[in-house]
């Protein structure tokens, strides 16, 4: 079904209020919850597909309905490395000790990093906290052929062994730092995934970047940051972003193969909480059909 068609069908069920001109919607009406029906739960998907990121006010969830709301979209997942929540199967917990200020698709150091993602805020600071989300297959489109041919032949290592610390304020206790390095790197990994990966539900090709890759493969450390910028360039432009404002209950479902997102560090002090679900994606295939693959675990 084309993108044109999944729109239509799926405002005539939904109250889909558009935030940006390519993504970003706020969903109305609905109440989510594991028993969501097959119709809207559809609705819902088809909605992702063309609007990459999902908005939702005034949820009710708890842990368990969010759980039962991630086993909707597929097998929930958990971190690879990061403990998961106790009695919980997939739900991360990230309460502003360690802060992801910078681009990045989910656990891509992983072969079939996760597809879908759901972000419930439990506490939202007064101001601040916002987190910005890119549509990587919009990125791609914009690059002239030339870039795009590049692109289509590069493939880049992903890993979890990054600098962190890059990436925090100098005040952060350094041995809290520490200790979240060691438990994030208890198992390293090394994959190799393409920098265009193919969409598998509606064929859609987007870039795969962000902070996790180590370097473009073939290429020195140097050569690869010099590249990735440009191509990380495009798909972070404004035209390709959305910026959400978090309420405690928001719900926030999101598209990981087809988009980057960054949390602002910009609320100090301020309490902020939130709780991630994860389903298990796909292993990714480039625009000649091969597959990425781990290379390193241990």
């Amino acid at each position: 079904m084309s993108n044109a068609a999944l729109n239509l069908e799926s405002n005539d069920l939904l109250n889909i209020q558009p935030i940006t001109g390519r993504i970003g919607a706020e969903i109305r009406g609905v109440k989510l919850s594991a028993g969501l029906d097959a119709v809207t739960l559809g609705a819902i998907q088809d909605a992702l597909l063309r609007y990459k990121v999902l908005f939702f006010r005034d949820q009710t969830l708890d842990d368990a309905e969010q759980e039962g709301l991630a086993e909707l979209f597929g097998d929930p997942a958990a971190h690879p490395t990061v403990p998961v929540r106790a009695g919980s199967r997939c739900l991360l917990e990230l309460d502003g000790t360690r802060r992801a200020n910078s681009w990045h698709t989910d656990v891509t150091f992983v072969e079939d990093y996760p597809k879908i993602c759901i972000l419930r805020s439990l506490v939202a600071p007064a101001f601040g906290g916002d987190t910005l989300w890119a549509n990587t297959a919009t990125a791609y489109n914009d690059l002239p052929a030339e870039l795009r041919e590049l692109a289509d032949k590069l493939w880049a290592v992903h890993s979890n062994e990054y600098d962190y610390t890059a990436t925090q304020k100098p005040d952060i206790d350094p041995t809290v730092l520490a200790e979240h390095r060691r438990v994030f790197t208890s198992t390293l990994y090394e994959t190799e995934h393409p920098l265009v990966r193919v969409h598998p539900q509606n064929g859609e090709r987007s870039l795969l970047v962000g902070h996790f890759i180590k370097r473009v493969k073939g290429l020195s450390k140097a050569d690869s940051q010099r590249l990735l910028e440009i191509f990380q360039g495009y798909a972070t432009r404004e035209e390709n972003t959305v910026r959400w404002r978090w309420r405690a209950g928001d719900v926030a479902i999101w598209d990981n193969r087809a988009t980057l997102h960054r949390a602002v560090d910009d609320y100090g002090t301020q309490d902020r909480l939130v709780r991630r679900a994860t389903v298990a994606g796909e292993v990714p295939v480039n625009v000649d059909g091969r597959r990425s693959q781990i290379v390193r675990k241990g």
